[in-house]
């Protein structure tokens, strides 16, 4: 008998959920651990570059030719597609260097350097959301540019970082498809392998297209409720003073 629409998505699940599953894990590792690894390396090249300019003439130079590094980086990896990316640092490390990483470290590797460089503008943008009397407070005190950074300004930074962040991991959610080009089992090569192995393009696809929403819809509202939470109650009542009055 002939299979309508709805029977071949049932045969799909059926007989294939299991591929799925492994390809939506995979997808998950590389997207969170990639953006994680991008957010901690937007905040340190910021952190860098909002650094004060050093008085040591040496010093000085070094901290140019830093931050003429992470430019370079910055405008590279934003200006060239992750496919690219994908191709040039898989089969160049092996070729230039020697390293023979697996597909799924690759593939963290990829998506951690590229989020990296949109994370630094983010990141930066959190960081000048802050008040400048609260680095100048902080440094008034003692505190160095460091300690100011780590102590004072990220954490009240961070609020405003959280939703690009967000952002940020839902892009990469959907931009681990393109791994597929180096052979990453994430949930678009799962899903070319099913289409390869019954021929059914159009009801193959939808599945994955649901399962791609499902992830994306809840990781949005986690963030909401993270964002909900870190806002605090809307209304505050004073606790009653504990000062004898004469």
């Amino acid at each position: 008998m002939e299979r309508n629409f709805f029977s071949w998505i049932v045969y799909i699940l059926e007989n294939y959920g299991t591929w799925f599953l492994r390809g939506t894990g995979t997808t998950l590792l590389i997207s969170f651990l990639g953006t994680l690894v991008g957010f901690l390396i937007g905040l340190g090249i910021c952190t860098v570059k909002t650094a004060p300019q050093p008085h040591n003439k040496l010093k000085m130079v070094l901290m140019k030719i830093v931050n003429i590094i992470f430019s370079c980086y910055v405008e590279i990896f934003r200006g060239t597609p992750m496919m690219v990316q994908s191709i040039v640092i898989y089969f160049g490390m092996q070729e230039f260097i020697g390293i023979n990483f697996s597909p799924t470290v690759a593939g963290i590797i990829i998506v951690s350097i590229n989020t990296g460089a949109y994370m630094v503008e983010v990141v930066r943008g959190g960081i000048q959301s802050v008040d400048l009397g609260q680095m100048e407070a902080a440094r008034s005190i003692g505190m160095t540019h460091w300690q100011a950074m780590f102590y004072i300004i990220l954490p009240q930074a961070i609020r405003n970082i959280l939703p690009a962040t967000c952002n940020e991991l839902i892009i990469n959610i959907k931009d681990t498809s393109v791994l597929n080009v180096i052979s990453v089992t994430e949930l678009f090569f799962v899903t070319k392998s099913i289409r390869g192995a019954i021929y059914r393009t159009y009801e193959t696809f939808i599945v994955v297209a649901v399962i791609y929403l499902v992830l994306t819809l809840t990781v949005t509202r986690l963030v909401k409720y993270i964002e909900k939470r870190m806002d605090g109650q809307e209304e505050f009542e004073a606790a009653p003073s504990t000062i004898p009055f004469k």
